[in-house]
């Protein structure tokens, strides 16, 4: 499902925007989602760092990283 909504943006934002379609992009609109999916893509990545920093990985879970051969079990997804 898809929304529209209003949004201003500054003269030199959409300046920006504009050099990108129709070269790169085929609308302001796809411009816009992209980098928004950027930026959310972003903030999940730092929610993760953030939660792999408050639960680092075992010493088990490294050296089994380090082993090849703890790989073999592994299902090829």
């Amino acid at each position: 499902m898809t929304s529209q909504i209003a949004l201003r943006l500054a003269s030199e934002q959409l300046a920006a925007i504009d050099a990108l379609v129709p070269d790169h992009h085929r609308s302001r609109s796809e411009v816009i989602r992209r980098a928004v999916d950027l930026y959310l893509y972003g903030l999940a990545c730092e929610r993760d760092a953030d939660l792999y920093s408050a639960l680092p990985l075992t010493t088990g879970e490294l050296a089994m990283a380090d082993d090849p051969a703890a790989w073999e079990a592994t299902p090829a997804w």
